[in-house]
């Protein structure tokens, strides 16, 4: 073990809620030969409290001496590839089956209560399945869930037992921000569901649309196949839960500078009060896409993105 915290000259540490691995970098003035190894267990604490725990992928040094190492948490060990064919699992089940093959460490993986009829893939990444896995699960509880590394250990939590105790607004710790409104990039207002059918050799279609959206923003189309298993009761289930998260303008903010909070990662929800932006002028909670901590000259600033969420 090694002690790098006297010698480091910044850290950055990165957690998005969806599709990769926490990340954390840092750099020091290597004064003597330390011998740092790829694989090597990384450990962040910040006042004492566990912040990150990962292994270095990458080890960098330029002419000046100066050494920059990157580390990633569980999570990018998902990156492999497997086949898998899971029937009546839940998500915690389906995590817990990758995690020990994969020999990777589990802690608290909540009950969603919605059993996943079948979900096969094959030479896929794990971390894409799991994340298949967290939509359709979303779609069939209407319910919000994050998938991450807690320390070391992968944990599965739905977003609102998450919620953060911090404010991010006027008079608190907010600097520059940037409030965006769009119907670009995560809005649709017609669902087409297809459901493969043995017996005729086609699917059959299900159709969910808004008709007034349609006709003010013109015609936005998600198309998706589901399991040949689900009944019709369950594919309007999932159509009209998917037309309620998609069917509205996506409403996101982007902060900089923001006094840091220790702790604070994607897939948390915080309260965000502004007084200028109406939606946010009473103050609401919002779903944390993407946290980058960073640590220099004895500072301790972020940068998030964050949306306001209909699940």
């Amino acid at each position: 073990m090694y002690d790098y915290a006297p010698i480091t000259q910044k850290v950055t540490y990165t957690t998005n809620r969806n599709g990769s691995a926490g990340k954390l970098t840092f750099s020091f003035l290597q004064q003597k030969p330390i011998n740092l190894t790829e694989g090597a267990k990384v450990q962040f604490y910040v006042d004492g409290k566990e912040i990150f725990l990962g292994f270095v992928f990458i080890t960098e040094q330029d002419r000046w001496g100066v050494v920059s190492v990157t580390a990633y948490d569980q999570l990018r060990y998902l990156k492999s590839n497997a086949s898998y064919c899971f029937v009546g699992k839940k998500l915690g089940e389906i995590i817990q089956q990758i995690a020990a093959d994969m020999q990777l460490q589990i802690g608290t993986l909540e009950d969603t209560g919605y059993t996943i009829p079948t979900l096969t893939k094959e030479n896929t990444e794990c971390l894409d399945i799991i994340e298949y896995g967290l939509q359709v699960t979303q779609y069939n509880t209407g319910r919000a869930y994050v998938f991450y590394d807690d320390f070391g250990k992968l944990s599965l939590r739905e977003a609102k037992n998450m919620m953060s105790d911090f404010l991010i607004g006027n008079g608190s710790v907010l600097t520059e921000y940037t409030y965006k409104s769009d119907i670009d990039t995560e809005t649709y207002n017609q669902v087409k569901l297809v459901r493969p059918n043995k017996n005729t050799g086609q699917g059959d279609t299900y159709v969910f649309s808004d008709s007034s959206t349609i006709k003010k923003w013109g015609l936005l189309q998600k198309y998706e196949k589901v399991d040949e298993n689900l009944n019709e009761a369950q594919i309007n289930q999932q159509g009209n839960i998917m037309m309620a998260y998609y069917d509205r303008v996506l409403k996101t903010i982007s902060v900089d500078g923001v006094a840091g909070i220790p702790g604070l990662k994607a897939g948390a929800m915080t309260m965000f009060k502004i007084k200028d932006v109406p939606e946010l002028s009473n103050g609401l909670f919002l779903l944390l896409n993407k946290v980058q901590h960073t640590y220099s000259d004895e500072e301790h600033t972020m940068k998030i993105d964050a949306k306001i969420i209909n699940i």
